[in-house]
């Protein structure tokens, strides 16, 4: 490897982007499989050694998770009922192994249709911060992963954290998944739900769906179609296949045919409200 730096402040790591245009690393877990060589090639910036990029943190509105945080940090963190789709989404992610080494922004920076943890950000309304040595930023989420592998950094530019905000804080969640066995495996369809219900009816609603598009995708006609529903055993019957369909426009490839992962993606999510319509029933 070639140079390979590993900076102490925020201030010197942004410098080095700006001055040699490195690759970024924290957990590695995607970022050496995809070179296809034995090592990375340098310039590699390593951000684990900077403060205050790891944790998980309460702001005035709402929670920061800074960039190098692991899914093992966020299955031990103290996290509201809204985010337990968040931690069930750690668990799934590869082994023990990688989820103690595999960060949150590199899920989103590797930007792959199956990433587990884009549905669950989705659906809690996420913005992404970023940083260069020109200054900072926020971006949607929905606006930063633009494609298969494909995100909306710029050159000289790095994710430092991930802001939920307060509003999004609220309700119940649930995260599923399907692929050809339980765990180590890139998911055929995926869901992240939440809800929020007041005096026994929706009152919000958020669903999104993964590994079944070019990019995860908030399911905004569904969403609405929930609001005001009595929050019961029927519940599930408000999501329409056809309206699934139409919003994700499935991928067709060697995991799944389209019209399988419609009918799966409209299943999990009809699971998954259930399993948030019973968890918030009980007492």
């Amino acid at each position: 490897m070639t140079g390979y730096t590993r900076p102490e402040t925020l201030d010197d790591a942004l410098a080095l982007l700006a001055q040699t245009g490195g690759r970024v690393a924290a957990g590695c877990t995607d970022l050496f499989p995809a070179t296809g060589a034995r090592a990375l090639q340098g310039p590699v910036v390593d951000i684990t050694g900077l403060a205050g990029l790891r944790g998980v943190s309460v702001t005035d509105d709402g929670l920061r998770i800074g960039a190098a945080t692991t899914w093992t940090d966020i299955l031990r963190a103290d996290l509201p009922p809204a985010c337990d789709m968040l931690k069930q989404a750690a668990r799934e992610v590869g082994s023990s192994q990688i989820q103690n080494a595999g960060t949150i922004s590199g899920n989103l920076c590797n930007a792959s249709p199956a990433a587990d943890g884009v549905p669950c950000l989705l659906a809690l309304d996420a913005e992404v911060e970023l940083a260069s040595a020109q200054g900072a930023r926020r971006l949607a989420l929905q606006d930063f992963i633009i494609g298969p592998r494909r995100t909306a950094l710029a050159p000289g530019e790095m994710v430092t954290g991930v802001h939920v905000p307060q509003s999004a804080l609220e309700g119940w969640s649930r995260f599923l998944k399907l692929g050809a066995r339980r765990y180590l495996v890139i998911s055929i369809a995926m869901v992240a739900v939440r809800l929020v219900v007041d005096k026994g009816r929706v009152s919000d609603a958020a669903l999104a769906v993964g590994a079944c598009s070019a990019v995860a995708t908030r399911l905004a006609e569904v969403e609405a179609a929930m609001i005001g529903c009595v929050a019961d055993h029927t519940l599930a019957d408000a999501i329409s296949g056809n309206a699934v369909c139409a919003a994700l426009s499935p991928l067709d490839d060697i995991r799944a045919t389209a019209d399988y992962r419609g009918h799966a993606a409209t299943e999990l999510l009809r699971r998954a409200v259930a399993d948030v319509v019973g968890a918030e029933a009980s007492p």
